[in-house]
């Protein structure tokens, strides 16, 4: 069943998309929900919309919705993304979803970032897990300078419908690592601080500095 909050949130984001634009696509649910929106607008005012998918579930969904699949040549107006949770100054926690690689990248070529959230995402300060996206043969030297950085616990992420870890669409394994609750000035250091590990692709930390709106919908 969908949402009441989702299905807002997304329905407000239709608002920034126009005939003719470039959209950069993230994943998740709530991102789910506004792509079949936008197919119906699509189809209803025949538009013509492109899009830069950061996952295969993205790039599935945008295709049957009828956008059309471009890549990072063509830069895109807006990115559309979800996030696992926003605190009171706009940073997020992305990748649950494991796309936070290709997810970071679409956002930080992006003119403007809106992330569009159901309100049970919001909190005062960040306080989940990190996730982490590692080359595999590089995870045991990661576990142990993440450890050295003060992670508290770091647990290698296994999927429900398959045997050992999940992997990423680029082939990499995700961490969780529980680094207690961030407060906002630790934010932007942690996330460059973590990506100085060598075999750390990316972290699943989106600063407020990449973020331009964030679109919370209620039930």
């Amino acid at each position: 069943m969908v949402s009441g909050g989702k299905f807002n949130a997304a329905k407000l984001a239709l608002e920034v998309v126009r005939d003719g634009m470039v959209l950069g696509i993230g994943s998740g649910s709530t991102v789910e929900i506004f792509l079949n929106l936008l197919g119906e607008r699509i189809r209803r005012e025949e538009m013509e919309i492109y899009g830069v998918p950061t996952s295969y579930q993205s790039y599935f969904t945008a295709l049957r919705n009828g956008i059309k699949i471009v890549d990072l040549e063509y830069e895109p107006e807006v990115c559309i993304d979800g996030a696992d949770q926003v605190d009171a100054k706009m940073n997020c926690i992305k990748g649950g979803g494991g796309a936070l690689t290709r997810e970071k990248i679409v956002a930080s070529a992006s003119k403007k970032v809106v992330i569009i959230v159901d309100e049970s995402k919001l909190v005062e300060k960040l306080s989940m897990p990190v996730p982490v996206e590692v080359l595999p043969f590089g995870y045991p030297y990661v576990v142990k300078k993440l450890h050295d950085m003060g992670c508290s616990e770091i647990r290698l992420r296994h999927g429900s419908g398959k045997v050992g870890p999940v992997i990423t669409d680029n082939g990499n394994f995700v961490l969780d690592c529980n680094f207690g609750v961030l407060e906002d000035e630790r934010v932007e250091r942690l996330e460059e601080k973590i990506k100085t590990v060598r075999g750390v692709l990316e972290n699943g930390i989106f600063p407020k500095k990449i973020i331009d709106r964030v679109i919370v919908g209620k039930g």
